[in-house]
């Protein structure tokens, strides 16, 4: 523990002096918002994946499953404790593929792997003692919930056409297990069917969709992909398309990315677990947010190789702490910016959580090449006319994010100099931020990524 307090700050003093600096202004647009999210934008998924499945010769699921996860362990729960609250969607490939054991169903297997099954599965079964526990933890953790419901139940695949599913879907045991889950007092925020998300009222309130732009998990060029802008930026098109439906159809409902994981087929063994993923992945939510996309579902809390947490330890990973800011920082209100500079320096601001002010986030990609950052604010009204310089007079609050040892392939990030790393009773470490003179230029090292709240910000948007 000595060792990474210690060496933390020195490697990233080090690595500060080799970069070259570059002066950027940034312009907020805070007159009025460009797009609204849910306030619980941050979602995380349980999955229904045994311990089976494997992907690119590796089995990386272990016992983080639905029906396998051991809800007791203390690291777990202090983990989602800390959201205060965390949405989470119990959901996943094999959701169609298991029936609930209430009401006439009194058959309850287990995921068998079987060539002809979907997704190399046969049928697996979710028993209401089961129910009993996930929901006393929900409770217990404080989760805002989202269950994915069996959209295949009584269907069968076409004989002709691989993929497609003919026949009536039968809703008897959907209903029974939503009758008992009300009978039980429990809390579900929203049921997801098919590619839809509605109420328990039945009232359709927004459309889902999955995003895993980065390929195949075992794709060698997985990480230049994360650290190149135009390949980042190639799936505005995916949010934008599917705001455009969204708009012309059913303006009223929102866009929920309800699955995200970077990597598809569990993640990258040598990427998703690394500070390097934060990149792709905290850019992202800055992205979806901007097109009007309401909730942002990390793919998976744990399990896979792209779990927030390990699959064996409950330690959280980097891109755990990336989000854990980004739900105590920035508001649903998204704030319009605008740079001239080198593409590498990714800028998305909101109204800040708590007001008042404004929080921004900035990643910063280049491997050798910081920024020294000034802010001006665009007044309404003021097109054609120079921007305001922004000179704030109440220190900044800022939470800067590097790797451990400067290597981006870390699975240790540092917050402000210090590493993140549970306490002893395995709670999450304290995520205070670095009072900054306002005065300053916010700096932003090569390579690295942080959270800026600035509390006297005037932008109407947020009053």
């Amino acid at each position: 523990m000595y060792f990474k307090i210690t060496f933390c700050p020195i490697i990233l003093l080090l690595w500060a002096s080799l970069s070259f600096a570059q002066n950027v202004n940034v312009v907020i647009h805070g007159a009025a918002s460009i797009a609204k999210t849910d306030d619980n934008f941050v979602c995380v998924t349980l999955d229904w994946w045994p311990a089976e499945k494997c992907d690119y010769n590796q089995c990386p699921w272990g016992k983080a499953g639905i029906l396998n996860l051991d809800l007791r362990y203390g690291a777990l729960i202090n983990a989602i404790k800390a959201f205060n609250p965390l949405r989470i969607k119990v959901g996943g490939s094999l959701q169609d593929n298991v029936v609930y054991k209430v009401g006439e169903v009194s058959s309850c297997p287990n995921f068998m792997k079987r060539e002809d099954g979907l997704f190399g599965f046969s049928q697996g079964c979710l028993s209401m003692e089961r129910w009993d526990q996930l929901n006393r933890f929900f409770n217990h953790t404080g989760v805002k919930l989202t269950f994915r419901l069996n959209a295949l139940f009584g269907r069968n695949e076409s004989q002709t056409e691989k993929g497609l599913w003919i026949g009536d879907w039968q809703p008897q045991n959907t209903r029974d297990f939503m009758q008992y889950t009300i009978s039980r007092g429990y809390k579900v925020d929203s049921y997801e069917f098919g590619n839809l998300n509605h109420s328990p009222k039945g009232i359709v309130d927004g459309l889902t969709h999955h995003i895993y732009n980065l390929g195949p998990g075992d794709d060698p060029n997985m990480m230049n992909k994360i650290l190149d802008p135009s390949y980042l930026n190639q799936v505005s098109q995916t949010y934008k398309g599917v705001s455009d439906v969204v708009n012309k159809f059913r303006p009223q409902l929102g866009a929920w990315v309800s699955e995200s994981g970077g990597a598809l087929n569990g993640g990258s063994k040598d990427v998703s677990r690394t500070f390097a993923d934060g990149f792709w992945y905290l850019d992202q939510m800055g992205m979806a947010s901007t097109y009007d996309q309401k909730v942002f579902c990390r793919q998976a809390l744990i399990g896979g190789n792209y779990g927030l947490l390990n699959a064996t330890t409950f330690v959280p990973n980097p891109d755990y702490y990336g989000a854990l800011l980004w739900h105590r920082l920035m508001g649903s209100t998204v704030l319009a910016v605008t740079k001239e500079t080198d593409p590498n320096l990714r800028v998305y601001a909101h109204c800040a959580k708590k007001k008042p002010g404004v929080s921004l986030i900035f990643i910063n990609l280049s491997k050798d090449r910081s920024f020294n950052i000034t802010l001006s604010n665009a007044k309404p009204g003021d097109s054609g006319k120079p921007n305001y310089e922004f000179v704030g007079k109440q220190n900044r609050e800022e939470y800067h994010l590097r790797a451990l040892t400067g290597d981006i392939k870390d699975d240790i990030v540092c917050l402000n100099d210090v590493p993140m790393v549970q306490t002893d009773s395995e709670d999450i470490p304290a995520m205070d931020p670095k009072l900054v003179d306002a005065s300053t230029p916010i700096s932003i090292a090569a390579q690295s990524i942080a959270y800026v709240t600035i509390r006297d910000f005037e932008a109407p948007a947020c009053v």
